[in-house]
């Protein structure tokens, strides 16, 4: 497969991990080389994590049709973590983004990323905004528009309040983010939430009030959504809080969000018709915070549950 020449002076580094989407990764690419020139200096790596459709195919044709404008690699299947890693090894940027290969750039986002990252040399995390594409062709525009400046409550609004989204897309990393750690690859689900809560608890972090990329969504049935989510399970926990990745300061948010993922795992197995997992999952957020009996929603599907009427 094709590799273009090298790209001195790469500011940004836009890496598309790819696994079986060779019907859409043209769509992905084309976002990218249709504005890759005019934001100056950024590069396109693409990152074959061992796909077994045509994507091998697809990638040779998208190099000779766009000769010497973008990158690509092969890999053996290792997940998205996986892929993303590699493409952090390979990649000659300071800045990194991630789009996933069933994605967009949105116009305008690599001009709108280089001037903000000219105004705003510090960022280590520049965080954008997203249009969330239905199926049905619906469009939703999703901007950010709180970022606390302390790093525990900028923790905090990410991780338990919600207030704070990040997309991969619609997100820009310095190379310096990767220090602490990188992409958790035994996680073949919210791999992300590792990398983005270092980000922001430990760097300088900035916010970009237009969309980035357009994000498609999918109707993935619940069980296949559950079975990766469920391989992971409460172990995330301890990667986020990992002490390489949060220090002491961030400690104190730790039992909060097994509590969160407990009930999130809770209410994926119950929509998935795992009656077990569900039970043991809410059973360990009871464990550690016996408050979430008040949590309405979730206590009517263990009720439920434990009465024996099924999922």
């Amino acid at each position: 497969m094709g590799i273009a020449g090298d790209s001195p002076g790469v500011t940004i580094s836009v890496v598309i991990p790819a696994y079986n989407y060779a019907a859409v990764l043209p769509r992905a690419i084309e976002s990218v080389l249709a504005q890759a020139e005019s934001a100056g200096s950024v590069e396109l790596l693409v990152v074959d994590d061992g796909s077994t459709d045509d994507t091998v195919e697809v990638l040779e044709q998208l190099l000779v049709r766009y000769p010497e404008r973008f990158r690509a690699l092969r890999k053996g299947n290792g997940g998205a973590s996986s892929a993303r890693n590699a493409g952090i090894r390979e990649a000659k940027g300071t800045y990194l983004l991630f789009l996933d290969a069933d994605d967009e750039l949105a116009p305008g986002a690599l001009q709108a990323l280089s001037e903000h990252l000219i105004a705003h040399p510090y960022s280590r995390l520049v965080i954008g905004g997203h249009i969330g594409v239905s199926p049905d062709g619906k469009r939703r525009e999703h901007v950010p528009e709180y970022l606390p400046d302390d790093p525990v409550q900028r923790l905090r609004a990410y991780l338990l309040d919600k207030r704070l989204a990040l997309s991969n897309g619609a997100c820009v990393m310095h190379r310096d983010v990767f220090e602490r750690g990188d992409y958790p690859e035994q996680f073949r689900s919210a791999e992300d939430i590792p990398v983005f809560a270092q980000a922001l608890a430990n760097y300088p972090c900035s916010l970009i009030d237009r969309p980035l990329a357009l994000v498609h969504k999918h109707d993935d049935s619940l069980r296949h959504q559950f079975s990766h989510a469920k391989a992971g399970g409460l172990a995330l926990v301890d990667e986020v809080f990992s002490p390489r990745r949060l220090d002491a300061r961030f400690q104190g948010l730790k039992p909060e969000f097994y509590v969160q993922r407990s009930l999130s795992l809770f209410r994926s197995a119950y929509l998935a018709g795992d009656a077990d997992a569900a039970k043991q999952y809410f059973s360990a957020a009871f464990r550690c915070d016996w408050r979430v009996i008040f949590k309405g929603s979730y206590m009517r599907k263990a009720i439920r549950l434990w009465l024996g009427k099924g999922v």
